[in-house]
């Protein structure tokens, strides 16, 4: 082989080292946000507190105020968080949207709403009251076209545009300042045995009446919404695919379920059934005696009575004629990009807020799905090492959830796991795992750091 051949191997062998180590260490580029567009939110939503509190009549304004600190104190927590996308690319692509709805509405033409998407990880859209509204991304990960993007905007625009918030607040102010309910208060306060019982049974009665009110807002923001939508140009058929997702979504499954076992088994620290096996048979039995009824399980839901909304809207789409609308409008490559990076921007959101078996969680998924592999394998690890540090500092509950009957079953399979699992078992297997993808992994940023945590851990 001639010397100039040799060179020329050398060379293409080096061009592909480097461009292998370049696709591991690029990883994937988090959404910067915009701080100064967040903070002009928040300023607008002080500024609306501060009209509404004004604003106050002479009847119970200090029940009202109370009502609206709390409220805002929500509010804030949003604007003064990480949670709010304002990076530019998907800001400017859900305004775009906005825009197009608000110029085919005239009633809209001076709505003050400020609408974001957020890195929440559960799927659900909320209109705060105030013109806050925030689309989250465990909902946008699972819409199938903008047309069912602009079906959850117009709902959340009709709940603000219908004043179903101040609405809500009169009619609780109004309740628990009536005389029946005063007088209830002190009657029962009088009473000595069972008195705490009657007062919850009370307090749940209050609590009904208003979700009741709040379900018949859902359908009268359906409708609105319809009328808003029905304007854009977009498929209105969009709103029955949209309220049959938001009916299944909490079983739904974005990735398949996740394999525990698969994820953390390997030779030199096999993986413990003993973390995820049931209780005993008493403790089983006494989990099918809770068991969730079907009933109970719409109660339960993100958004029940979904089929009742369903069939109040069928009509009414069907009556429309005229040419199919468009399933998209404004860019059909930036909203399947979104899609994609919101599932790794609710997973890093989950760390930054200290919601570690959430972050593990959609990690492992994440590296089980082959989605940004590296940049999970580090969040494992990362996070594996964070758990063993709040577990040693007797912190971890308020990180960790608890199993529960409404969580996926693999979840609370994860979660049993992190409740069983020992200091220096937890500690073997983070470092058993690192191993385990330490030839990808080693020219990764911060893995090495990660790993070397894992093995002082190791050896404590």
């Amino acid at each position: 082989m001639t010397r100039l051949k040799t060179l020329s191997l050398f060379l293409l062998f080096l061009i592909a080292q480097i461009a292998c180590t370049g696709q591991i260490n690029t990883g994937f580029v988090f959404q910067k946000d915009d701080t100064l567009l967040r903070n002009n939110y928040y300023n607008q939503s002080v500024k609306k507190k501060e009209q509404l509190i004004a604003a106050l009549g002479k009847d119970h304004p200090k029940d009202y105020k109370k009502i609206y600190d709390e409220q805002f104190d929500e509010i804030s927590k949003l604007w003064l968080s990480t949670r709010p996308v304002t990076y530019a690319e998907a800001h400017s692509y859900l305004q775009a949207i906005v825009k197009k709805i608000i110029a085919a509405n005239d009633e809209l033409k001076d709505n003050d709403a400020r609408i974001v998407f957020s890195r929440d990880w559960w799927p659900n859209a909320v209109s705060m009251g105030d013109g806050s509204i925030a689309i989250n991304a465990g909902l946008m990960v699972y819409m199938n076209n903008e047309a069912e993007l602009v079906f959850v905007i117009c709902h959340e625009l009709a709940h603000y545009y219908l004043q179903h918030t101040p609405k809500a607040i009169k009619k609780y102010i109004e309740t628990v300042t009536s005389e029946d309910y005063q007088s209830e208060l002190k009657r029962l306060s009088k009473t000595t045995y069972g008195a705490n019982k009657q007062l919850e049974a009370l307090g749940k009665n209050v609590m009904f009446n208003n979700r009741r009110h709040s379900r018949d807002n859902e359908a009268a923001a359906d409708y609105q919404a319809f009328l808003f939508m029905k304007k854009t140009g977009y498929d209105c058929g969009a709103i029955i695919t949209s309220l049959k997702l938001l009916d299944k979504v909490d079983d739904s499954l974005l990735y398949k379920r996740l394999d525990l076992q698969q994820a953390f088994n390997a030779d030199d620290f096999p993986f413990k059934r003993k973390w995820i096996q049931k209780e005993s048979s008493i403790f089983s039995q006494a989990d099918e005696s809770t068991a969730v009824s079907a009933k109970e399980k719409d109660s339960l839901k993100t958004h029940p009575d979904c089929k009742k909304r369903i069939a109040l809207l069928a009509d009414s789409i069907r009556q429309l004629t005229s040419v199919p609308g468009k399933k998209f409008q404004v860019d059909e490559k930036i909203f399947n990009k979104l899609r994609k990076d919101f599932a790794i921007e609710i997973s890093e959101e989950c760390y930054r807020e200290k919601k570690l078996s959430r972050n593990l969680y959609f990690s492992l998924l994440l590296m089980q799905a082959n989605e940004h592999t590296p940049l999970q394998i580090f969040s494992v690890a990362r996070c594996l090492n964070e758990i063993y540090l709040q577990q040693k500092e007797h912190k971890l509950g308020l990180m960790i959830d608890a199993e529960d009957k409404t969580y996926p079953e693999e979840y609370n399979l994860l979660l049993r796991m992190l409740s069983r699992i020992r200091l220096d078992e937890l500690a073997a297997l983070n470092y058993s795992f690192c191993n385990q993808h330490y030839a990808l992994m080693k020219s990764y940023p911060g893995f090495e750091t990660e790993m070397g945590i894992a093995r002082k851990n190791k050896t404590e």
